[in-house]
């Protein structure tokens, strides 16, 4: 499988105007751990995790995106991670079937939602599967998780949907635990990501795909600095990435930084927040 050329760093590169689907974090709490970042002893503040997704939503306005919103429901906290809702490629979606029941209502509400706003076919999962969480596309190809929450089979129950190649790699550390906590596209062909979050044969399968990938430090990946959102020049990045921020600026992008500090405290960032209408 071949990927687009990818130019020198420093090159010029082009944003493109994206529509995306946020859920405003109303009823966001951590009342249950299903991932390594998840305390409730810790607890969150909801009037704070607000202030910090009309941020990121209003830094998508600005950069000329579309955002659509849904409805939060009382009773699911994670229900702002609109990623996990679904799989939206070409007009068709892809549904969610959640790994923890915690969170099972969210995938019928997003299904719910993409029918109503004009996605022509939803198709409702059988196999687990936790949408953009584990789902990430590029032009030609999607990239997808497995290890943690998404099953194998979803993978090629996608691929079947959605007709396009879908390629598994496996995550081996939980703090990691989907593939968007661990990798984002870039655009153009290529992908930013943290080696060590995946197994040998993956992170091989990455190098021979994206031989000029940027990668990630485990310092930034551990302020989830890698589920970040690229419309291909503007990449808006947790704050805390420094490093990474000061790679991609070198590489031509515009890192955008948010603060998203208290909704990472359920183990989310700017990519966990966002879902992709394609």
């Amino acid at each position: 499988m071949s990927v687009l050329p990818v130019t020198e760093p420093g090159a010029v590169r082009t944003a493109l105007r994206r529509r995306y689907l946020m859920c405003r974090p109303e009823h966001f709490a951590v009342t249950y751990a299903i991932n390594p970042w998840m305390d409730p002893a810790a607890g969150a503040d909801a009037g704070k995790a607000v202030e910090q997704w009309e941020a990121l939503r209003a830094a998508y306005l600005a950069l000329g995106h579309e955002v659509s919103l849904i409805d939060p429901i009382e009773g699911l906290p994670d229900m702002v991670f609109a990623a996990n809702g679904a799989l939206v490629v070409g007009g068709r979606a892809y549904g969610a079937r959640f790994a923890h029941p915690e969170r099972y209502a969210e995938g019928p509400a997003y299904a719910k939602w993409l029918r109503q706003n004009g996605v022509s076919e939803v198709l409702d999962a059988e196999y687990t599967n936790e949408g953009e969480g584990d789902f990430l596309t590029l032009d030609h190809v999607i990239l997808a998780g497995t290890g943690f929450r998404t099953e194998v089979a979803a993978h090629q129950e996608a691929q079947e949907f959605l007709g396009r190649p879908v390629v598994t790699l496996r995550l081996v550390d939980p703090r990691f635990y989907h593939l968007d906590t661990a990798l984002f596209p870039l655009g153009g062909g290529n992908v930013a990501y943290y080696p060590g979050a995946f197994s040998p044969g993956s992170r091989a399968v990455l190098e021979r795909l994206f031989p000029d990938a940027i990668l990630a430090g485990e310092q930034d990946a551990a302020v989830l600095g890698l589920n970040a959102v690229c419309d291909g020049r503007n990449v808006v990045i947790n704050a805390e990435a420094v490093g990474l921020t000061a790679t991609l600026r070198r590489h031509g992008y515009e890192p955008v930084p948010v603060d998203m500090s208290e909704l990472r405290k359920a183990g989310g960032g700017p990519k966990c927040c966002t879902l992709e209408l394609r």
